[in-house]
């Protein structure tokens, strides 16, 4: 007779927001039993490991968005958590500079945005720039966030999984889960768990859907290409990104230091085949296409971006030289770095909203019977994780136990 491992929660997915969730039921009811599933034989293998491994401020999201909400003090989190387990961190700070008039203007609003929730931020004139990053141009002005930080995220996801174990939580590796519904109840064959909670990040709308869930959303997936150099050539002491566009959803081509001495440069926002697909013929699906059409589809009828000028701006990022010059306008003297390596590449699961054609900027958790989903956890994620699982687990989960 084959007998069902028991649970009060099931959770899909060891990235960082199952982890973080997970946490959050264990340290408000440590007599619970969680069980995490996932998929892959190690963590880290997609989003959560693939990451810049920047701590974020928080002043890019609306005031009114659960990122803004939970980007500040998940960067406090982050912190305390690195203390905890002695992982590296860096205080670096953020230059973010304008190219002209246009970008110059759009600081302010970054500023508004900033002081609303509640982060640290100074909008300082040109000439004060040398002070803080000599190599980087500005047009008028530049915002310093002096908040915003670098850390190793494989070695954060590693200390999360210690933690949630310490707590009593158990975690499965090359687990296949499939939701359905029998008789009013969510269920997985092989175990049995009053709550199942879907953190299967890329794949979690996918999950959702079997439910009759998600349904106003497609996804497409945008790969982030970085290169990076020695900062011997390139000695770059903050982080420089440009002002974000002011319709499309990405930050754009910035510099991003990192612990062990190297500068990169990236990401991309290509849009791509496959959630998963980190070369040119693996890693994607005939699903993952159709998901893709019907979400560019909605992009390009929609009005609120511009699915034509992403096109036309990232697509020429796959040759180094254009990736280059582009980062040049924020810091010239990349331009004369010739030595530059290929950085594993990421990808950003991006949900689309079908009936709006937005991309969707915030998260999202709908509610189904006895699960949970997370369909919506991109950047700043990875920051936001920690208080992000705890609001999960304290609104949504420990309810229902």
């Amino acid at each position: 007779m084959i007998t069902s491992k028991s649970s009060d929660v099931l959770i899909v997915g060891a990235g960082v927001v199952g982890l973080a969730i997970g946490l959050g039921i264990l340290e408000s009811r440590p007599t619970s039993k969680v069980i995490i599933l996932e998929k892959e034989s190690a963590l880290g293998k997609h989003a959560s490991g693939r990451n810049s491994g920047v701590l974020h401020a928080g002043f890019y999201y609306s005031p009114d968005s659960l990122k803004a909400k939970f980007c500040r003090d998940g960067n406090l989190e982050l912190r305390e958590l690195c203390r905890e387990f002695n992982i590296p961190l860096k205080e670096v700070g953020k230059v973010v500079v304008s190219r002209n008039e246009a970008e110059d203007l759009r600081l302010d609003n970054l500023l508004e945005r900033g002081e609303a929730n509640g982060v640290e931020l100074e909008l300082l004139p040109k000439s004060r720039l040398a002070d803080f990053e000599p190599l980087a141009k500005t047009y008028e002005r530049f915002l310093w966030s002096p908040n915003t930080a670098i850390s190793d995220s494989s070695s954060v996801i590693s200390a999360m999984r210690s933690k949630f174990i310490s707590l009593g939580g158990e975690l499965i590796f090359d687990a296949r889960a499939e939701l359905t519904l029998n008789q009013d109840e969510v269920v997985i064959a092989g175990y049995d768990a009053t709550i199942v909670i879907n953190a299967a990040g890329a794949q979690a709308d996918r999950v959702a859907r079997k439910l009759g869930l998600a349904k106003d959303y497609a996804m497409v997936p945008f790969m982030g290409l970085y290169r990076k150099t020695n900062s011997q050539l390139l000695p770059l002491q903050k982080l420089v990104y440009p002002v974000p566009h002011p319709i499309n959803p990405f930050l754009g081509v910035h510099f991003t230091v990192t612990l062990t001495g190297s500068v990169k440069i990236g990401p991309t926002a290509i849009p791509v085949l496959g959630r998963e697909q980190y070369s040119l013929w693996s890693g994607w699906s005939i699903s993952d296409m159709y998901q893709g059409i019907i979400g560019a589809t909605a992009l390009i009828s929609g009005d609120a971006h511009s699915f034509g000028e992403i096109l036309k701006s990232e697509l020429p990022k796959l040759l180094q030289r254009s990736l280059v010059n582009q980062a040049a306008e924020l810091v010239p003297t990349a331009s004369s770095v010739k030595k530059w390596q290929r950085q594993q590449p990421g990808i950003r699961a991006q949900l689309v909203n079908k009936r709006t054609g937005e991309l969707e900027q915030d998260f999202i958790v709908e509610q189904s019977h006895n699960s949970i989903h997370v369909l919506n956890a991109v950047s700043p994620g990875w920051t936001s994780s920690i208080p992000f699982g705890r609001w999960v687990a304290q609104t949504k989960v420990l309810p229902q136990l």
